[in-house]
């Protein structure tokens, strides 16, 4: 529920409302704003309706949040969430490019990727240390080689880094070599990991499911939230339809969506959401267009030679003319705002 209180409420009115919820066994959030201070439950509403609130000479109105995803929506945090990733700040009209290859392959391949991404203006870096594939005869990935590659990577470019968690007893690992956690597409509803990368404060970005609705990916963001970690970045890296022109189905419907119910950032995967290579430009001019807070591109710098998803991943030229063709789109989208 939503406790809205009155003009002029004092901050002992607001700490009596907050001690009354937190003693029915329930979670409060204290919101204090410049002219009214919003106080959340969150919980059994059946308890909550016992305390009258509404009731409490301070209370203008209580409210229902009719949403089952009670952290992450608008209802209770209106202000659009900024995440910072060792400095780069991801929301509130900012646009960022995560750009790197599938997999970290070697220590020379991350520092030539990672000259490209730096040197065309990206902000930070991907690259899989730990790679879950359909195959099992496939690349599986350097695992904690590869993160401590990635974290020397780091430290030369001076680019934060962002690489895929799949277990629970990763997560330590990935939290002390890496600036961010992926959760990949198939794990979006691991619940243990969501609890699990929760229990940190370091961004997690979010893939939506292969067959996921917006609102699966929502009540995922909300188990990483409701374990106390809010940094949380929702990726849109396209969905599994009926269609075969594409790898996947770019479902850029779901980024007007999201940023409307949800105050978390947004980003979009065109390359995992395509998976062609030529396509990776325009649906990030798409992206752009349709309110997204950055991108989330594969890059190599030899991609005919890369161990996984060469074929969607742009050669360095190309994401250099990506990095300078979408300028005027970002320019367009930030005036908007």
């Amino acid at each position: 529920m939503i406790i809205l209180l009155k003009y002029g409420a004092s901050k002992q009115d607001a700490d009596e409302i907050v001690g009354q919820i937190s003693s029915m066994g329930l979670k409060p959030l204290y919101m204090p704003g410049v002219e009214r201070t919003v106080i959340g439950a969150i919980g059994d509403e059946r308890v909550l309706e016992k305390l009258h609130l509404e009731n409490h000479p301070a209370v203008d109105r209580v409210d229902k949040i009719l949403t089952p995803y009670k952290l992450v929506c608008r209802d209770l945090h209106p202000v659009d969430t900024i995440v910072s990733m060792d400095g780069v700040l991801i929301g509130g009209g900012n646009f960022i490019v995560i750009a790197g290859p599938c997999a970290v392959e070697s220590e020379e391949q991350m520092l030539k990727v990672a000259e490209i991404v730096k040197e065309n203006g990206g902000h930070a870096l991907r690259g899989g240390a730990f790679k879950p594939r359909s195959s099992p005869y496939s690349f599986q990935g350097l695992g904690i080689e590869g993160l401590k590659i990635l974290n020397k990577v780091s430290k030369i470019t001076g680019l934060p880094t962002v690489t895929e968690v799949v277990e629970v007893h990763d997560v330590a690992a990935v939290e002390e070599y890496a600036s961010a956690f992926q959760i990949g597409a198939r794990n979006m509803q691991n619940f243990r990991l969501l609890k699990s990368v929760g229990q940190s404060r370091k961004p997690v970005i979010l893939k939506r499911g292969l067959a996921a609705t917006v609102s699966d990916l929502l009540l995922a963001a909300e188990y990483i939230v409701s374990e106390g970690n809010p940094n949380v970045i929702l990726c849109e890296r396209g969905i599994r339809t009926f269609e075969t022109a594409t790898r996947n189905t770019l479902d850029l419907n779901a980024i007007p969506f999201l940023k409307k119910n949800s105050h978390l950032p947004v980003i979009v995967d065109p390359s995992h959401g395509t998976g062609v290579r030529d396509f990776v430009e325009p649906m990030t001019k798409a992206s752009i267009a349709c309110g997204a807070d950055g991108v989330i591109i594969e890059v190599h710098n030899d991609p005919k030679n890369a161990l996984s998803d060469g074929h969607q991943s742009l050669f360095p030229e190309q994401f250099a003319s990506l990095m300078r063709n979408i300028k005027p789109f970002v320019l367009a989208a930030q005036s908007q705002r």
